[in-house]
Formats: C-alpha cells, structure tokens, sequence
C-alpha cells in the first residue's frame, strides 16, 4: 500500500513516532541537559521542528525543562516510574492509540501495550 509522505495523517503519525523517541532520548539522558541541536541531529530534523516538538511536549504536560543560553538544553525531570489508575475504557482507548502507532516503534511502546494488555487480561479475568 503507498503512503503518501504529505497525508496529514502521515506526518501526524510520524510526529508522534518522533515525540516518543524525543522523550526515550531525553530519559536516556538521566536528568542532564541535551543540547536542542544534538536533538534535532538524532532525529533528523531542523533544530526549530526540535524545539517545536520539545514546546508540544512540555504543554501536553511532560516534564520537560529548558534552558536558553550557554549551557543551556533541554532535560527531562522524571526518570522514575509513574503508577496509574485507569478504567477499561482509558486503557482500551492507550491500546488503540498504540496499536495505531505501531507497538513495535520503541521498545518503551511495545513494553507499554504488553503491560496494558495484561491489565486488561487481569480485568477480564481471562488468565
């Protein structure tokens, strides 16, 4: 099947693929700072789509921390895990969004739909 590159849907798709693997690069990093055009670099990018995924991430609610100037970049503030009480349908709803986006585009994606389905299995009772 051909996909076109210029498909909004596409580009949306690749921009989520993009803000996952900007989020594993920055918790790789362990809290220290990341320049943006080391960023941009790794994912291929200009430094301002960079700087524009890093701004979309930091309003949806990730903790992204920036700062300007010598020695300036971008960190992540939470390294740790999260704990997270969801019903059926929320998790049903981050299973759809994952298998949309493809399961195996990370290993943290593939991590979270396995956990995610045996959730679901744990509800059902089917185990």
């Amino acid at each position: 099947m051909f996909t076109d590159p210029m498909d909004p849907g596409h580009l949306a798709l690749r921009r989520v693929e993009r803000h996952q693997r900007l989020v594993e690069r920055l918790h790789a990093a362990r809290g220290r700072r990341v320049e943006i055009a080391e960023l941009a670099r790794e994912l291929g990018v200009s430094t301002r789509t960079a700087a524009r995924d890093v701004e979309r991430l930091r309003l949806s609610g990730v903790p992204i921390e920036t700062r300007q100037g010598r020695h300036g970049g971008v960190s992540l503030r939470a390294a740790g895990s999260v704990t997270v009480t969801l019903d059926f349908p929320e998790v049903a709803a981050l299973l759809a969004s994952l298998a949309t986006l493809g399961p195996t585009v990370s290993d943290s994606a593939a991590a979270a739909m396995r956990t995610l389905a045996e959730a679901i299995q744990d509800l059902s009772g089917d185990r």
